[in-house]
């Protein structure tokens, strides 16, 4: 008999304190956020185990396929924060590295042509993320706007930036109106090291 075994994520701690237009008070209550994702995560997947456990693991289950369906919402909503809480710093500063400005501009032309883009992206009505994806295969760069976290993610892109555009990442510090402004801020603090590290070269043959 085959035993399933369940490994709970723990959440991840982000020393932020400091950033430049993003208070502490949101960044406390975001990473509250961010805990229930990684608490739904692992609850979800006991719950899916427990069911596969009992053989009551079907599609005409509906407590099963709500549980399935939800998986996706709260496994991204982890993950995407963490992307986001780690390209931020609170020792920003200086330009990106060459690798960076080298990526951005071989699909953009150049870096402000991409950031341009990118903040365009950032700025459209409704909440969700934008997010600059890598295609692994051809070292492409593209920006993408992600709605319930797992709407709109490119299948085998990797995230270099992710910026978070719920509102819940800037009502404190700014008006629904102002989401520019904490555009703004989110580049002022970005970890442009983080950001290069997360680069890949393209995959042989492409």
């Amino acid at each position: 008999m085959t035993t399933l075994t369940q490994q709970s994520y723990a959440a991840k701690k982000f020393d932020l304190a400091g950033l430049h237009g993003i208070s502490d008070q949101t960044l406390q209550v975001h990473f509250g956020l961010y805990e229930g994702y990684v608490k739904n995560t692992n609850l979800l997947n006991e719950q899916i185990s427990e069911q596969i456990k009992a053989g009551t693991a079907a599609g005409a289950n509906p407590h099963f396929a709500e549980l399935t369906r939800r998986l996706g919402f709260e496994y991204n909503g982890m993950r995407l924060h963490e992307y986001y809480f780690g390209n931020l710093t609170k020792s920003a500063g200086g330009a990106p590295p060459a690798a960076v400005n080298d990526a951005f501009a071989a699909n953009f032309g150049d870096f402000e042509t991409w950031k341009k883009d990118f903040t365009a992206t950032g700025a459209l009505r409704g909440v969700g993320w934008a997010i600059a994806y890598q295609d692994p295969w051809t070292g492409r760069i593209s920006n993408h706007w992600v709605t319930l976290h797992e709407d709109g993610n490119i299948a085998g892109f990797n995230p270099i930036l992710v910026l978070d555009v719920w509102e819940h990442a800037f009502l404190l510090d700014y008006k629904p109106a102002e989401r520019p402004k904490y555009i703004e801020a989110f580049f002022a603090n970005i970890d442009w090291n983080v950001v290069s590290s997360r680069l890949t070269a393209p995959a042989p043959g492409h």
